[in-house]
Order: C-alpha cells, then sequence, then structure tokens
C-alpha cells in the first residue's frame, strides 16, 4: 500500500473512487429537494392558512410534524442504510417522497395536509443520512471530503434561494399545492441518474436489525418534541407532562440497550468524541435559534408588510448567497484557523445578526433586513458545513450512515423544538390583540386569519383589525427573535470550548 508522510505519521494514501463527483452531483439533487421543500412551505403558509383554515395550533403541526417524525426515524433510517444499501434506500426514499408530496398538493383539509407532510417525513428520513455517509464513502481523501461536504451544504443553501423564487413564481400563477408538485421532475432526474451513477455501499458486518431500538429511539424522540411543543403552547398539562415521561423513559431505555448490544443500531460510544458531541450540539442549538426567523420571515414580509409572494422569495435571497459563499470556504477557513474559530465565529456572526432583527417594526427598509440576512447566511454556511465534515471524519466509513442520521437528526429535532418554541412565542403574542368587537376567532389563531376575515369587511374595520394584528404578530417576532439572538450566542461560546482542539485533518482518526 502506497503511504505519505504528514503531520510526522504514516498514514494510507487516500484512494480516490473514479466518477465520485459525478455520483456527487447526483446526491446534491436530493438536498437541493428537500431544501426547496421546506422553504416553499414557509411562503405557502399564509395560503394554507386562507384555504385550510387551521387553528393556530395546526398550523403549527403543518409547520413542525415533517420535524417530528424525520427527527424520529433519522437514525433508523441511517442504520437500515449501513445494513441493506445507502444507495437503495436513498432512490427507495426518493421515488415516495416525490409520490407523496402529490398528497401535499392535493390536501383539502388542515389534518389531511398534517398527515401527508408526516408521510413525506418518513420519506425524507432516507434521503439526508444516505447522502452524506455516501459522500463519506466516496470521498476518502479529507480535503475533498471537505470539498464536497461544502458542495452539498451549498447546494442546500443554493435550494432555500430557489425554493422561494420558484414557489413565489408558482403561488402569483397556481394555486398553492403547485408548489408541492415541483419535487417530482427534480425526483424522477435523482432516480434515473442515480441509478447508474451511484455505488452501493453497506457496512460489511451489520448485525441483526433492531427493532425494539428503532421503536423505542421513535417513541423517544416525538414524545418529548411533543411534550415541549404542547408545553410551549399552552403551558404544562397532564398530556404534555405524560408524553414527556413516556419519551424521556424510551430515550433512556434506547440508550440504555445500544449500550449492551454487541452492534447496535448507534453506537453511543460516537459520543466520547468531544469533537463528535461538540458538532452536533452546536448544530442543534444553532438550528433550533434560527427556526423562529426561517418559519415566520415570509409571513412578516407577505403579511405585514404587503410584499407579493415572488418579492418576498427575492427578498430572502441574500441568506442563500451568503451561504453559498461561504459553505465552499469553509473546509480553507477551518484549516487556515481552526474548526473552534470556524464555528464560533460563524455562530457569533448569527447570533448579532438576529439581534439586529429585533429593530424589526411594520415599515422596516430593505437594507437592514438584507444585509441581516446576507450575516445570518454566511455565518450558518461556515458553521453547518466545518460542523458536518467533523461529524462525518469522526467515525469509520461502515458507521457513516448512523453518523449522518445523527447529524441530521440534531438539526430536525432543532429545527421541530424551534418552530414549537419560538413559534408559540410568536403565536402567544400575537394571539393578545385587541380588535374590533365581532372579531372572529379565526382571527386570533394567526394573521393570515386575520387578512382572511378583514377581506370581507368594511375598510375602516378592516383597518381597526389589521393594524393591531400586525403590531402584535411583529412584536411576536422580534421577541422570538430575541431569544434565538441569545440561543446562537450562547452555542457561540459552547462550540468554542467543546471544539477546543479540534483539527479537520486529525477528525478522521476518532476512536473505532
Amino acid at each position: 500500500m502506497t503511504s505519505t508522510l504528514r503531520r510526522g505519521e504514516i498514514t494510507p494514501r487516500a484512494e480516490r473512487r473514479p466518477g465520485r463527483w459525478l455520483a456527487l452531483s447526483v446526491l446534491v439533487l436530493a438536498v437541493l429537494l428537500v431544501a426547496v421543500d421546506a422553504t416553499v412551505l414557509g411562503l405557502a403558509t399564509p395560503y394554507i392558512s386562507e384555504d385550510l383554515k387551521p387553528s393556530g395550533t395546526q398550523l403549527l403541526w403543518i409547520g413542525d410534524v415533517y420535524s417530528f417524525v424525520i427527527a424520529g426515524l433519522l437514525v433508523t433510517m441511517g442504520s437500515l442504510g449501513d445494513r441493506i444499501g445507502r444507495k437503495r434506500v436513498l432512490l427507495g426514499g426518493a421515488t415516495a417522497f416525490g409520490l407523496i408530496s402529490v398528497l401535499n398538493a392535493y390536501a383539502s383539509t388542515a389534518e389531511s395536509m398534517i398527515l401527508a407532510r408526516a408521510l413525506l417525513g418518513v420519506a425524507g428520513a432516507t434521503l439526508m443520512p444516505a447522502t452524506l455517509a455516501l459522500i463519506r464513502n466516496l470521498f476518502h481523501d479529507p480535503r475533498e471530503r471537505s470539498l464536497a461536504v461544502g458542495i452539498w451544504g451549498a447546494t442546500a443553501s443554493a435550494g432555500t434561494a430557489v425554493g422561494p423564487i420558484a414557489g413565489g413564481f408558482l403561488l402569483e400563477h397556481f394555486w398553492w399545492g403547485s408548489v408541492f408538485l415541483i419535487n417530482l421532475p427534480v425526483m424522477a432526474v435523482l432516480v434515473l441518474v442515480g441509478i447508474r451513477t451511484l455505488p452501493e455501499s453497506r457496512n460489511p458486518n451489520p448485525g441483526p436489525w433492531d427493532l425494539p431500538g428503532v421503536v423505542l429511539s421513535l417513541v423517544g424522540v416525538v414524545g418529548l418534541v411533543y411534550a415541549v411543543k404542547e408545553a410551549a403552547a399552552h403551558g404544562v398539562s397532564r398530556p404534555a407532562a405524560a408524553a414527556g415521561v413516556i419519551g424521556a423513559a424510551a430515550l433512556y431505555g434506547f440508550v440504555r440497550r445500544q449500550l449492551t448490544l454487541p452492534v447496535p443500531l448507534l453506537d453511543m460510544r460516537l459520543f466520547r468524541h468531544r469533537g463528535f458531541s461538540g458538532a452536533v450540539l452546536a448544530d442543534l442549538l444553532t438550528v433550533l435559534g434560527l427556526s423562529g426567523l426561517v418559519f415566520f420571515l415570509s409571513q412578516y414580509l407577505q403579511l405585514v408588510q404587503g410584499r407579493p409572494p415572488f418579492e418576498a422569495g427575492l427578498a430572502e435571497v441574500p441568506a442563500a448567497v451568503g451561504a453559498v459563499a461561504a459553505g465552499m470556504a469553509a473546509g480553507p477557513v477551518a484549516r487556515r484557523f481552526s474548526v473552534r474559530a470556524a464555528v464560533s465565529g460563524g455562530l457569533a456572526a448569527v447570533g448579532l445578526a438576529l439581534a439586529s432583527l429585533t429593530l424589526l417594526d411594520r415599515s422596516t427598509g430593505y437594507p437592514l433586513i438584507g444585509t441581516a440576512l446576507l450575516v445570518v447566511g454566511i455565518g450558518a454556511g461556515l458553521s453547518f458545513t466545518v460542523t458536518a465534515d467533523v461529524i462525518l471524519s469522526s467515525v469509520p466509513r461502515e458507521q457513516a450512515g448512523a453518523a449522518s442520521a445523527v447529524s441530521e437528526t440534531a438539526y430536525e429535532l432543532g429545527a421541530a423544538l424551534g418552530i414549537a418554541l419560538l413559534g408559540s412565542i410568536v403565536t402567544g403574542v400575537y394571539r393578545g390583540f385587541t380588535g374590533p368587537s365581532g372579531t372572529p376567532a379565526a382571527a386570533h389563531e394567526s394573521l393570515g386569519g386575520a387578512v382572511k376575515a378583514a377581506s370581507g369587511m368594511p375598510s375602516d374595520t378592516a383597518r381597526a383589525l389589521l393594524e393591531p394584528a400586525r403590531a402584535a404578530f411583529v412584536d411576536g417576532l422580534t421577541l422570538a427573535t430575541a431569544v434565538g439572538a441569545a440561543v446562537l450566542l450562547a452555542t457561540s461560546a459552547a462550540a468554542w470550548f467543546l471544539l477546543r482542539g479540534q483539527r479537520l485533518e486529525d477528525a478522521r482518526r476518532a476512536p473505532r
């Protein structure tokens, strides 16, 4: 075996698989699809509110049930890919994702929309772990892998720009369900090209399938997230407390079980690696802090500032541009300075940008919004790309699916908790506004409901309803953004200590 001298050690020369960059182009299609789907939902929310008339709680469920389900199943699907083949899981999940998107497009009630989003979460749980795990097995050279992860992250960020623009165009010309149908052609290309270009990879010695572990992980994650969501929205109640206890007990049982199995569903020893644990925690808290802004910004731009959907989509482009640029530069930056400097500095920038958005009011000009979104994109793109690289390179190749699943679980769990906690702050403040006598209950459930109610009122009455409603929505949004800024700044400080001494070149020498 050929060798090369690096940092005083003899290490194997990394194998370079032919066709790896073409295979990467297929993998990023899956990432693009998931990112587009997440962003178009935010733009479509006002239209879904008007058409399906969900309550405030149902609206939050529409927003976060996908994250609930995907967070509960990511570890399972990552481990499944390690066992039966990541290519097989990816292509099967992609096909299901496209078909279930049709159910989302033609949902006729709030309940059917929630169910369709939940089913989409089942399919979506197969995509992200498989793409990252395949990258880990395609790119063995650390620097090439950093570039591949950067492209992977940049594509996800590009999707956050493509989603609002494409979604805004569709919403101005078609019905809201059309934003989900754009998944179909992308999935068709992914499956047809992926069959020919993607290599199959799996753990050669996966061990038996741990069905009790699957059930425990799903019950644990969903139970805990549901408890937090209900407690944040309605206060601590018996159902919320029961769900929390059941979820915590299930997760405890899951961890105990994984520690005793000879070949676990998820090797808990991965968390002994400080860089791995620090990167996972940073991802979770970062997404949590950003979720309030991400979910409610489109509603602010459309329902408060009166921008049409396409213009609202364009307004969010700076965040994606910043994230794409930062994602491509993340590997060299982390190697030139350090992992902790890149992650901690990126998170501090996001926290400060969120803090500036606490100055929002109904007439805030775009220069402040656009500049803050650009900084958010740069900071988040830098941090997420470096932490993904650290997580991937901290584990042996055969455990890449499980490790990728942990990374994505942190992301989705952070999104679910963020929407539940910060979304509940926005909703709670909003519901307290005082409207004119005879204001329908739906107007207090969501700002979309207030706009719908006002459309059938005389102009003076409509103005008396919408002015306090919009003011209350902005108050809730700025409060949630302030909480998010505090979370990001605290996470930046924690990452500085947890990622001390971590380097991308050394991350591949994690304990096996």
